[in-house]
């Protein structure tokens, strides 16, 4: 037996979710990229150090 789907258009699961006033100002705000960037390269460095011995 198989469960019958309603795939009406238009519906809100069809629609990406709307980022929070949270999310949106971690995306726009400069220190947080800054930092963000500064804690990758140092994760990168990391694997390259690594990968080298």
């Amino acid at each position: 037996m198989t469960k019958t789907v309603n795939k009406e258009p238009y519906q809100q699961a069809y629609y990406a979710p709307t980022p929070t006033g949270f999310t949106r100002y971690m995306r726009t705000s400069f220190l947080w990229q800054v930092y963000r960037f500064i804690a990758i390269n140092v994760k990168m460095l990391k694997l390259m150090a690594r990968s080298h011995n």
